[in-house]
């Protein structure tokens, strides 16, 4: 296949960069969005790595295909990779991807060599309160009755509310966000609160024998950045948190991001 190539799989949309000979390097978006998002830091990434990105099921140009809970979404990418025939890939998870990642090296540890967590909040008592768009588009009752009505302007302003910069947002990935129905994003919450809630990551991570970088905003709106520093306890732990930054990371800093998931993945195993 060319460096750069889309394909289905395990009923996934999945898009490939990078030459397939490079170390694998696996994306794993968050709720409410799809691998478009980590668009901006894919070409320096793929100057190093076979680049996997997946849109989850019912997120992006994924069709819905419950079960939505952590571990199942992790089994379909175990499943996925097995397909691929890959195994020691370099898996990094965007908010709640965190938890679809940690959940992966949990189930499959023979697939992960390293893991790194953007925006990940550790447990659900680090949760804020949300900006007043995403209460509005998720609360009942009006929440259906907005999601429905979105235009664009208003999913452009409900990604920015989670950011602290100024964010581009593609046409392709508003396309993407209005593709998630009502339903599928409100149970994928609930399904991700219940994983973090069962045990945080944190305390995951310290079970797993496996290099970790965590990454978060400082000015994150919808987790405690401080709670970033619970991820100190993790043996193998890289703790970085970046001032003026938001939830939104690989939109806000492509470029830090960029190289900090290259340098933690040259060095995790040395």
């Amino acid at each position: 296949m060319s460096e750069y190539d889309i394909e289905r799989s395990q009923g996934m949309h999945v898009v490939h960069d990078g030459p397939r000979q490079a170390p694998p390097l696996l994306l794993i978006h968050g709720s409410g969005a799809s691998g478009g998002f980590w668009s901006p830091v894919v070409p320096a990434l793929a100057g190093h790595h076979h680049v996997i990105r997946v849109d989850l099921p019912g997120c992006g140009q994924s069709p819905p295909a419950p079960p939505y809970d952590v571990p199942a979404q992790a089994d379909r990418v175990a499943a996925l990779l097995d397909d691929l025939g890959l195994r020691h890939v370099a898996v990094a998870g965007h908010s709640s991807g965190g938890y679809v990642a940690t959940a992966l090296a949990e189930r499959r540890p023979d697939l992960v060599d390293s893991l790194a967590l953007i925006s990940s909040g550790p447990s659900p008592d680090a949760l804020l309160r949300q900006p007043l768009i995403l209460r509005a588009l998720l609360a009942p009752p009006l929440g259906p009755l907005l999601w429905s009505r979105r235009s664009d302007a208003m999913i452009r302003k409900g990604v920015s509310a989670t950011a602290a910069r100024p964010v581009n947002i593609p046409d392709d990935v508003v396309a993407d966000v209005r593709s998630i129905t009502y339903r599928v994003m409100r149970t994928m919450l609930r399904r991700n609160t219940a994983y973090i809630a069962e045990r945080s990551v944190p305390e995951r991570l310290t079970d797993l024998k496996v290099p970790v970088l965590a990454i978060f905003g400082a000015a994150d709106p919808r987790w405690e950045p401080s709670s970033a520093h619970r991820y100190d306890a993790v043996p193998n732990a890289r703790v970085e948190l970046l001032p003026g930054v938001g939830h939104l990371p690989m939109l806000e800093a492509p470029e830090t991001i960029s190289e900090l998931l290259l340098s933690f993945t040259a060095t995790a195993h040395l």
